[in-house]
């Protein structure tokens, strides 16, 4: 059905060869190309916005690592200090410097956050306060809302039952029934299920957990006066609000959605664009909240690398690049005219596409209707975004290879580079809806 009229013989040796070595051959399901055409592409080098499989073929890349390299690829800066910290060694499992200095950057610029605990990732960083909103109050069910991801936390990994308000179901083996029953899943911006799950589970319930800027099932974004929901129930009820900003934490602006909406969670996540490329995540909230952390409190985490100075290193090198006045706003404004363009060309050929975007995240929907609950995706759209992912690697343009993934714009992305990118985008929606 597809014709490849790139060279992908190397990427596609180099995937047999890792199937022998690794389940699927990846060793994260979605690098596996299953939702989009031909094996997955081997990239060995990325500089700026673009990067180079193992074929030598050159892609203008909006997948971004999913989302870290918000500066772009081998930034000079990050690199630079990442060398000069490896030279002093990789892990001592110890305070260090490096640690004091990112925090002290992050919580000296963010508002809704008095005290961070950097962990590895996003999903342990979920993990983690996830535990601690059980130990702050001493409950244990957990609300969180159909379409939004947090990692594969055992009782996050779930979808709804039937009904309106229901307990959650498991969407992996391996998690026991229990841990789901621990969950109670709702619809996105429905708030009649909200008050009745509150209604009915408040006294037991210890937090809600919600991505403010939806962005794993398509970008299903929420209209303020739902999140002021959420913080207004949250309070009455003596339930804790989680913002699980993987995603849109120092994306949508330094102090992340909280900051991009005025809104004050319990607890927020991070990860993604907090490491600088290397893997990190982080948790925080205010100081009463986060002295219930061992060693000053009951509830315990660890991490052999929490803190790592090489990622730590990646982080404060990043983070002090994103800090200067005007670079949110220029990013948003470029990512604006970048959909705006796409928009404009479908609109004047009467086609069914939308690229609803914030700040620097975009995506590309086949329907000209909002939509912000996960449900509301068409399914057979994404036999549409399969054949656009195709034809735009013919082009020299990488998009995640799944549908329901968004798109990032970096800093490192230059009109130029966008206006080459807009040539191939057209083209190659010339031919979806042929």
């Amino acid at each position: 059905m597809f014709e490849n009229r790139i060279n992908r013989s190397e990427s596609t040796s180099l995937f047999e060869e890792a199937k022998e070595y690794f389940p699927g051959g990846v060793n994260s399901p979605v690098r596996a190309f299953k939702s989009v055409s031909g094996p997955p592409l081997f990239i060995k080098k990325g500089d700026g916005c673009r990067m180079v499989d193992e074929d030598d073929n050159s892609y203008i890349d909006f997948c971004c690592s999913w989302g870290p390299l918000i500066l772009g690829h081998n930034n000079e800066k990050v690199r630079d200090f990442v060398i000069e910290t490896v030279h002093n060694g990789t892990s001592f499992g110890t305070p260090s410097r490096l640690g004091n200095m990112l925090g002290k950057l992050i919580v000296d610029n963010n508002r809704f956050i008095e005290k961070v605990r950097f962990v590895s990732s996003g999903t342990e960083a979920v993990m983690s306060a996830i535990r601690l909103a059980r130990g702050v109050t001493g409950k244990t069910k957990v609300i969180k809302f159909e379409g939004c991801y947090h990692g594969h936390v055992d009782s996050l990994l779930v979808k709804a039952g039937s009904g309106l308000a229901t307990f959650g179901v498991s969407t992996s083996a391996g998690i026991p029934e229990s841990f789901a029953k621990e969950t109670l899943v709702i619809p996105l911006d429905d708030r009649e299920a909200l008050k009745q799950v509150l209604e009915n589970h408040a006294d037991e319930t210890a937090c809600i957990i919600v991505e403010p800027v939806p962005a794993n099932n398509g970008l299903l974004i929420q209209d303020k006066a739902f999140l002021e929901c959420l913080r207004l129930h949250c309070s009455k009820h003596n339930v804790l609000l989680i913002f699980d900003e993987v995603i849109s934490g120092f994306r949508v602006g330094f102090e992340g959605a909280a900051g991009y909406y005025g809104i004050q969670p319990d607890i927020i996540t991070y990860g993604k664009i907090i490491g600088g490329g290397m893997p990190v995540g982080a948790y925080g909230g205010s100081k009463e909240i986060m002295s219930h952390i061992a060693p000053e409190g009951p509830v315990y985490q660890a991490g052999t690398l929490s803190a790592n100075p090489v990622a730590m290193s990646a982080g404060y090198a990043a983070l002090q690049q994103l800090a200067v006045d005007g670079f949110y706003s220029e990013m948003e404004e470029k990512t604006q005219w970048f959909a705006k363009s796409i928009e404009d060309y479908a609109n004047d050929k009467g086609w069914e596409m939308s690229v609803p975007t914030i700040g620097s995240i975009f995506w590309i929907c086949f329907s000209n209707d909002r939509i912000t609950q996960s449900s509301q995706i068409d399914s057979a759209s994404m036999e549409k975004f399969k054949v656009l992912h195709h034809e735009l690697l013919q082009r020299g343009v990488y998009l995640g290879p799944s549908g329901y993934e968004v798109g990032f714009v970096s800093a490192a992305h230059t009109k130029k580079d966008l206006e080459e990118a807009l040539i191939a985008i057209k083209a190659s929606m010339d031919v979806v809806f042929a």
